[in-house]
């Protein structure tokens, strides 16, 4: 398994690429259970009440997490490109910019 851990503006996001043999959870709307990679992670927007708090450049932000939504792939770029743009797409939501985010991505043992 891949994680793909996103850091902007003081706090981070972390998903899971499950790779080929691996088992990645299922549950409804887990995409077909033969996609070699399938890519799973929080989703989450900025809401001006309620919600959970996080800081922010020093700042509390609340943010509103959906449900993940894992999407599969054929290829291990074509996922690890999906990754990156998601956690970017994240920070963006909550009013980090895209450039300004780090992404780093690390082998795990299952």
């Amino acid at each position: 398994m891949l994680l793909v851990r996103g850091r902007g503006g003081g706090t981070e996001l972390t998903g899971t690429i499950y790779e080929r043999g691996e088992d990645a959870p299922t549950f409804r709307g887990a995409p077909n259970e033969d996609a070699p990679y399938v890519w799973l992670c929080d989703e989450f927007y900025e809401v001006e009440s309620g919600g959970s708090p996080i800081e922010l450049d020093g700042e509390t932000v609340n943010v509103a997490f959906e449900s993940p939504m894992p999407r599969g792939f054929d290829t291990r770029d074509q996922a690890t490109a999906a990754a990156e743009e998601h956690i970017r797409t994240q920070f963006a939501r909550i009013g980090v910019k895209g450039d300004d985010v780090e992404i780093e991505i690390t082998k795990e043992q299952p």
